[in-house]
């Protein structure tokens, strides 16, 4: 039998590492904000890219240098649904949409999930995709 975890708050730190201007402590995200901000990491990070965990991440970027077109599109959506469902155990119910868009060479990603443990309502992200050179 699996074992479901409750969860009662999320906290992270910002990425950003400015500090308050009066505290001077970094800023902290917390529930809906954390994890969209771990999500967004999950997708965008490229395995072999974090140090001891070779494994994590998506392989998005991979794709994005091929044809933007519908099956891109949906390699693209296995990819980032894999790899959130690998590396996110605070979410379920997760949905991914991709909608190429040859004109712009992007794609619009849209990410939907429920947060385990708590009772917020089903979180939305949208982003855009762009191949990118290093």
């Amino acid at each position: 039998m699996a074992v479901k975890r409750t969860s009662r708050a999320f906290k992270d730190i910002s990425l950003s590492f400015e500090p308050h201007p009066v505290t001077k402590d970094f800023p902290i995200l917390k529930n809906e904000s954390a994890i969209r901000r771990s999500v967004k990491n999950i997708v965008l990070t490229i395995p072999t890219e974090k140090f001891f965990n070779s494994l994590f991440g998506s392989d998005v970027y991979g794709s994005l240098f091929e044809f933007v077109d519908f099956g891109t599109a949906s390699i693209i959506q296995q990819q980032i649904q894999t790899s959130i469902e690998n590396f996110e155990p605070r979410v379920n119910n997760i949905g991914v949409d991709v909608f190429p868009s040859p004109d712009e060479n992007t794609f619009e990603v849209t990410i939907s999930y429920d947060i385990i443990g708590q009772s917020f309502p089903t979180q939305e992200y949208t982003f855009l995709l762009e191949a990118t050179r290093y």
